[in-house]
């Protein structure tokens, strides 16, 4: 690593250090290029429960003036000297209490006016601004573009930057996967990507492209497929004016070969067995996610007998995938999803714990890290 680059972290990453900072009181600032999942990622910390009963408070900075943060004076008739009125926006003791953490996500701080985040000096070292203080369970995250991500934004005053744990975050694969799948993500999205990992994030900070590819982008897409009344030309259009069209056009690609993949409940169902050998790789991917969601939705059903569709799920992939798609399609379904699996009940299950096995408890081992 030269020493022009900055150190980065993945979501997963930042994570982990973003619990630890919490711990300590101190606040972080994520740095990243748009569409990335910063603001995801504050969202999904307080989603998880790991902060117990927790509110997330989203300040967008670069909409705000310096009186939101600080309040405004008044004249107090009753002591006959200046007051402040307390901002709406911030957390109160009475609205603190009720949980166990509230995260106070200042997104946008560096596309703020100067004037704002010169506000926001004595808010995050000091936990206090004017006569208002944070109750003692709000954390601080705070985040903003990159200067080079063409996007509006201020260079942070030195004195405010040094008030922060910095993180930069960079865009990965495995992180955006774990995020997919649990958010149902459509799976001819996942398939794409998990075959063409560089079109995740396509963005050229150089480029005139108005439209490019990012997480963010691909979740509009994904609600794109989830409609049934958009003709193919719209569609077209559609996910172009997202994606870019480049990468529009490669994935449109993908979405045809899904006339050849079986319906995920047939397969489940067991009525069907086998897979065309022409089936290209991204439909392969797109078809284990499908099955995964499958799976899921029919182990969510109150009293359902999923382990035939299990046994199914497992025969179905060993006969016809390799070794790597049939570790992602079990991963997901036992790993990250938690599907009871009963060996007993499941013919096929010595055959793939001697097959896969060790690979499906490395990936477990890893997602406990």
């Amino acid at each position: 690593m030269s020493i022009t680059e900055h150190r980065t972290v993945t979501s997963e990453g930042a994570k982990r250090s973003i619990t630890k900072a919490f711990a300590k009181k101190r606040p972080i600032f994520l740095w990243g290029p748009m569409g990335i999942g910063k603001s995801e990622l504050a969202q999904g910390l307080v989603d998880s429960g790991e902060l117990g009963n927790a509110l997330l408070i989203d300040l967008r900075m670069a909409l705000m003036e310096p009186t939101d943060i600080k309040g405004i004076p008044f004249y107090n008739k009753d002591t006959g000297t200046m007051d402040w009125a307390p901002p709406v926006d911030l957390p109160s003791k009475e609205l603190a209490k009720q949980y166990d953490t509230v995260v106070l996500f200042l997104d946008e701080l560096n596309s703020a006016p100067p004037s704002t985040q010169a506000a926001a000096y004595q808010l995050v070292l000091n936990r206090r601004v004017g006569n208002y203080v944070l109750p003692e369970n709000v954390v601080m995250i705070a985040a903003g573009n990159r200067e080079t991500d063409k996007g509006v934004v201020y260079r942070m005053p030195a004195p405010l930057a040094n008030r922060f744990l910095h993180l930069e975050m960079r865009v990965d694969y495995d992180s955006w996967l774990n995020w997919a799948v649990n958010n149902d993500i459509h799976s001819d999205v996942i398939g794409h990507i998990t075959v063409h990992k560089q079109d995740l994030f396509d963005f050229d900070p150089k480029g005139s492209s108005r439209s490019f590819a990012t997480p963010r982008s691909w979740t509009f897409v994904s609600e794109l497929i989830t409609d049934d009344d958009l003709d193919d030309e719209t569609f077209t259009d559609l996910v172009s004016g997202a994606i870019g069209e480049g990468i529009a056009v490669k994935f449109m690609a993908t979405r045809k070969a899904r006339n050849k993949l079986p319906n995920p409940t047939e397969i489940l169902e067991g009525k069907i067995k086998t897979l065309d050998k022409d089936v290209e790789m991204s439909g392969r991917y797109s078809l284990t996610m499908s099955m995964c969601y499958e799976l899921r939705e029919r182990a969510q059903k109150s009293g359902a007998s999923t382990q035939k569709y299990i046994e199914n799920f497992l025969r179905f992939m060993m006969d016809n995938f390799d070794a790597e798609l049939t570790v992602m399609g079990a991963q997901t379904a036992i790993v990250r999803y938690g599907i009871n699996v009963k060996p007993k009940e499941l013919p096929s299950f010595n055959e793939f714990h001697e097959r896969f096995g060790k690979y499906i408890r490395k990936a477990r081992s890893m997602d406990e890290k």
